[in-house]
């Protein structure tokens, strides 16, 4: 599979833009510019950012969520934490054209940090379209689909497990199993997409080219990965296909990870 996503250098190209926003999704992106300013003001935000499919221009009305990142001046405290809270509520309550939103909050230090530079530096550079204020992009440097980048931005899928393997066991609706189904496939999708990203050198956030492009180099895992892919598209409250993914594929992929780019840098 041909897989591109750079620019004319051989970096990764930033993959959305608000030109790309599909119309149907026009009004909750101003929205949500309109009020994340005035729900932390410029005493608090640095900047905010659109990631996923919206910027991308893939996204489908009723099915897609809103993704942002808000970049702080200063780490985020419980009340930052609750004002995000509240404006993802709204912002879902009041635009049915999103199945769910999704605000993620840093502060600038920490997205800067040479820490951080491969990871949380690279998803804004390349992965978030800025929405209001600076862009932390012009500070960050370009990046190649090398294996620095891979193990830095996948190579701590190990310590996801106990987790995802605690919430199966707890969850208690199907609601719960489709959030679970949900973050859980991404991460297997992305994963295996980044394990052989450095042999494809190139980039994609679509989830069916990431599953085939894993496959071409691990075909007796493919359908593992394509089956992640189609819970990643359609999420399943299906206990048994999550026991699939999260205990066949997921150690699997994981100690496969470790083997090939070895252990992302540890984090506080």
């Amino acid at each position: 599979m041909d897989i591109q996503g750079l620019d004319g250098d051989g970096y990764i190209a930033r993959e959305g833009s608000l030109e790309r926003v599909p119309a149907e999704f026009t009004a909750v992106v101003d929205a949500a510019r309109e009020r994340i300013a005035a729900a932390f003001g410029p005493d608090r935000l640095h900047s905010a950012y659109l990631y996923g499919s919206v910027p991308r221009g893939t996204a489908v009305p009723g099915v897609s969520d809103l993704d942002l990142l808000l970049a702080l001046h200063r780490a985020p405290t419980p009340d930052d934490r609750r004002a995000a809270g509240a404006l993802e509520a709204a912002l879902d309550a009041d635009f049915p054209q999103v199945d769910g939103v999704g605000v993620l909050l840093f502060d600038t230090g920490t997205l800067l940090s040479e820490l951080e530079r491969h990871d949380l530096g690279w998803f804004v550079a390349c992965l978030c379209t800025p929405l209001l204020g600076e862009d932390l992009a012009e500070r960050l440097p370009r990046y190649r689909p090398d294996a620095l980048l891979a193990r830095e931005t996948n190579g701590d899928l190990g310590l996801a497990l106990p987790g995802w393997r605690a919430r199966l066991a707890a969850a208690g609706s199907d609601a719960d199993l489709h959030a679970l189904s949900r973050s859980v496939s991404r991460r297997l999708v992305r994963t295996g997409f980044t394990l052989v990203m450095p042999r494809c050198n190139g980039w994609t956030s679509d989830l069916t080219a990431s599953a085939e492009a894993f496959a071409a180099h691990y075909p007796d895992r493919a359908d593992g990965m394509r089956l992640a892919a189609a819970v990643a598209r359609t999420p399943t409250s299906d206990r048994a296909t999550l026991a699939v993914l999260i205990d066949g594929l997921a150690p699997w992929l994981a100690a496969e990870y470790t083997a090939v780019h070895g252990e992302k840098a540890p984090r506080p």
